[in-house]
């Protein structure tokens, strides 16, 4: 600060910052390139979903049926024999080889490898995942692995437009978007749902509601479904129309199928991660963990053959009434054991699927005493309540169920039985089926979302205004007795005029170096410093921009002046930020009543 030499240049301390006219959101026109990005991820999204479920189709067939064909095979006729309990082993371990000379990030359904790339690491993905994922998790469901297909193509469908968005320069958050954009076009084009895609990447994977990502999600997803048709045929995945005759109380009977739904998965989300804690405790590598997994697939092919792939066809049977009630309870048990075992030891595999079959066995079974006469219907409902209760993702669960039907009367009875659901998983687990993974490698997420107190707030709210300052025609040798002889002051005061304007800053260290110079002793501190010198906020800067411009300058005390005048308003310090955030945590906790028998006087 000292010997500052004036400017009629102004210096830049925002690192970019810059101000903005106060307004709903920050998204400038560069969103409109990521639109016409977005074209492009949608396109490779929605082919390369056809390319991983052409890729299990091959190894289904080619493994259990001794054909090489890409159409799509159901397990249910495949016969019990020493084939089926040998199979899955050996596919578990080709995937265990493949993460360990591979890459270790294609182990798991996809969905917390995704997220982690996000927050962690800056949104790039390698290509050995866009690789290995989609052909490793093609092998495990092939073999007969009890997975969907839709953790694969977030995984898969994300790293195309994330290594798509590495050509360019991008930022993290455009990064992000491409990525997601990836995963929500891969999933719309399997199941085409392009609602519950861009409500999945909302609920899961952008951490943000912001239309810089929105937007261009839901274009993802548009061109993804506009492709669908080429690549998978038209109409919903498994069409149906139900009429359940509900009496006037039914409302609360989905609500019940909800809590039902909430209850099974949070067993389930406990009993996956107790026996994935049994996996570490093997005193063998995790490479060959797998093919153990395996080993229980196999076991549980030998009991019901049905439980093992994908289970499309199992879906299509609740939801249309086409299973007896012995075969629902055998699949149900048998899948969820499997299941359970085969994802904890670490294979490739989704977990959207295996969730729609628990629930919706579960549900139909729930349904032959529920009112409506119509298991089918409660099956959905189950399937739903499953999905948005365990992947903590309730709205995702409502438009997946009505999209993938195309029945929209269900949409209220859905809403009902997926929030409860939900309602039931929140109180019940700290986290969900997708962040306790991430949890255990040490890095905490949290899901709520709200609007940040420092963009709501301006500067003039938080400021103080009665500042402590120092006078232009102070001499240097005043200034350096007045930091000494006060055994508490300020780090820095701003120098004003006559008039008020801010002439600049000093602050303690100056004082240290100018201490002893006899030749600056008599010269005003108006010679010494220079307001070019000094990061200036205004009145109506929000207290984000605020704490910004501290971040980039390292200042902790930004003076606030206005912008017409140059006169000093006030000061904003780093223990301002603080009490503001501290006021907002109170108005949380803040629970009195104000509508009492005393609040009229009150008021008055």
């Amino acid at each position: 600060m000292a010997q500052h030499q004036p400017s009629n240049r102004p210096h830049d301390f925002t690192g970019g910052l810059s101000r903005r006219e106060a307004g709903d959101f920050t998204t400038d026109r560069r969103v409109l390139l990521l639109v016409g990005m977005s074209i492009i991820v949608g396109t490779a999204g929605a082919f390369a979903a056809w390319c991983l479920v052409s890729l299990i189709a091959l190894v289904t067939n080619a493994i259990w049926f001794g054909q090489i064909g890409i159409r799509p095979a159901s397990l249910a006729a495949v016969p019990r024999s020493l084939w089926v309990v040998l199979v899955p082993p050996l596919g578990g371990l080709v995937i265990g080889l493949m993460a360990r000379f591979g890459s270790e990030k294609i182990r798991g359904h996809g969905i917390p490898e995704a997220i982690e790339a996000i927050l962690i690491g800056g949104s790039r993905m390698s290509p050995k995942v866009a690789i290995l994922k989609p052909l490793s998790s093609a092998i495990s469901i092939g073999t007969g692995g009890p997975f969907g297909a839709e953790g694969p193509i977030i995984m898969t469908g994300g790293a195309i437009g994330s290594l798509f968005a590495q050509f360019f320069h991008m930022s993290a958050a455009e990064r992000k978007t491409l990525l997601v954009a990836g995963a929500a076009a891969g999933m719309t084009a399997i199941f085409g749902s392009p609602i519950a895609a861009v409500m999945l990447a909302v609920e899961l994977l952008l951490f943000e509601w912001k239309p810089r990502s929105f937007i261009p999600v839901a274009v993802a997803a548009c061109v993804s479904i506009c492709w669908r048709p080429l690549l998978f045929g038209t109409g919903p995945l498994f069409p149906t129309h139900f009429q359940p005759d509900l009496p006037w109380w039914g409302i609360f009977a989905c609500a019940a199928m909800g809590i039902i739904s909430g209850l099974q998965s949070g067993l389930l989300t406990t009993l996956l991660y107790r026996i994935e804690d049994l996996f570490e405790a093997l005193p063998i590598h995790w490479m060959w963990w797998p093919m153990l997994g395996g080993l229980v697939i196999g076991l549980g092919g030998l009991i019901e053959p049905r439980a093992m792939g994908v289970g499309y066809d199992i879906i299509d049977g609740l939801l249309n009434n086409r299973l007896l009630a012995p075969a629902v309870m055998s699949i149900l048990l048998v899948k969820t054991v499997i299941w359970l075992f085969a994802l904890s030891s670490g294979t490739s595999g989704g977990v959207l699927a295996p969730l729609l079959i628990f629930g919706g066995a579960l549900g139909w079974l729930v349904g032959l005493v529920m009112p409506g006469n119509d298991p089918g219907f409660w099956a959905l409902l189950g399937m739903a309540a499953m999905m948005g209760g365990t992947m903590r993702a309730p709205l995702t669960g409502t438009f997946f169920a009505m999209e993938i039907t195309g029945d929209i009367s269900t949409l209220v009875p859905l809403l009902a039985a997926t929030v409860t659901a939900y309602a039931v998983t929140v109180l019940l687990l700290r986290r969900s089926i997708l962040t306790e993974k991430i949890a255990r490698r040490g890095q905490h997420i949290t899901r709520e979302y709200g609007v940040d107190p420092f963009e709501l707030s301006r500067a003039r709210e938080i400021m103080i205004s009665d500042v402590d300052t120092l006078p232009v025609t102070m001499t240097v040798g005043e200034a350096c007795d007045f930091f000494a002889s006060l055994e508490k002051t300020h780090r820095i005061y701003p120098v004003v005029d006559a008039g008020g304007k801010l002439a600049g800053i000093v602050s303690r260290a100056d004082a240290l170096l100018w201490q002893g110079n006899l030749d600056l002793a008599g010269q005003t501190l108006a010679e010494n410093v220079t307001d070019a010198s000094v990061p200036v906020g205004h009145p109506d800067d929000t207290v984000a921009f605020i704490a910004d411009l501290m971040l980039s300058t390292g200042d902790g005390r930004i003076p606030i002046v206005d912008p017409t005048s140059g006169k000093l308003c006030g000061l904003i310090a780093r223990k301002d930020l603080l009490r503001l955030r501290s006021s907002y945590r109170s108005a949380e906790l803040d629970r009195r009543p104000y509508l009492t028998a005393g609040s009229k006087s009150r008021a008055q």
